[in-house]
């Protein structure tokens, strides 16, 4: 199998490119799922107490602002991407909000968060971690400035194991959202290839959960969502 390219800065320049796209491609080439996964999380992952919650590969800030709303900016909210471009549009979200010091944005790389051990009750990442180019170091990381007893929460995407619905999605995936995704946000590094391709590259299910438990969490639960289109997984360390 092919690896695909996923160095750091080409990662970079990539989703900056889409950046100004990636709202409105994530809510039309999932059919609006993608907001219904994001509620789901933030009450799965519920924080519990006023211990800080960390976002990383933020993107536009879509989970960080999930969990700003379902504690009523009770908690403080920590939001990390290397992606300047996209930061900038999350800062917008906020500011259009009326968000003030509850929710920060701050540009950082997942392989080196800027924080100290053991910080977080809750560090989460939606469709993210497939982007972090060593994965198992981006994982230890996470774990690393999370809490004792905290949870780390990850979203990714994923291949339903039923029939029909694998083989319509496999080809939808792999034959449609590609060209609808590169006509409609065109950039020069092919992005919307770069997803079916990221996808079918990373661990998922059992496999995960395994890299998880690696990393130091332990009862990682797995939750498959719409039929298994995206996966939540829950550890605890």
């Amino acid at each position: 199998m092919m690896t695909v390219d996923k160095s750091r800065d080409r990662v970079r320049s990539m989703f900056g490119q889409i950046a100004p796209q990636y709202d409105r491609m994530n809510h039309l080439l999932s059919f609006q799922v993608d907001r219904y996964w994001r509620w789901r999380t933030v009450r799965k992952v519920r924080p519990a107490g006023n211990d800080p919650v960390l976002d990383v590969c933020c993107g536009t800030g879509d989970l960080a602002l999930a969990y700003h709303r379902v504690t009523a900016g009770r908690v403080r909210v920590v939001a990390t991407d290397f992606c300047p471009e996209m930061l900038e549009i999350g800062e917008r979200k906020k500011r259009n909000a009326g968000i003030d010091s509850q929710l920060q944005f701050m540009q950082a790389d997942t392989e080196e968060l800027p924080f100290s051990n053991n910080t977080f009750q809750i560090v989460s990442v939606a469709f993210g971690l497939r982007n972090v180019s060593d994965t198992d170091r981006g994982l230890g990381e996470m774990v690393r400035v999370c809490m004792e007893s905290g949870r780390v929460a990850i979203l990714e995407f994923s291949m339903p194991q039923r029939q029909p619905i694998q083989g319509i999605y496999r080809w939808y995936f792999r034959n449609v959202l590609p060209k609808i995704g590169q006509w409609l946000a065109r950039n020069e590094l092919d992005a919307y290839n770069y997803l079916p391709e990221s996808v079918g590259d990373f661990p998922s299910g059992q496999a995960l959960a395994d890299r998880m438990t690696q990393a130091g969490l332990g009862g990682v639960k797995i939750y498959p969502l719409t039929f298994g289109v995206a996966t939540l997984y829950v550890g605890t360390k």
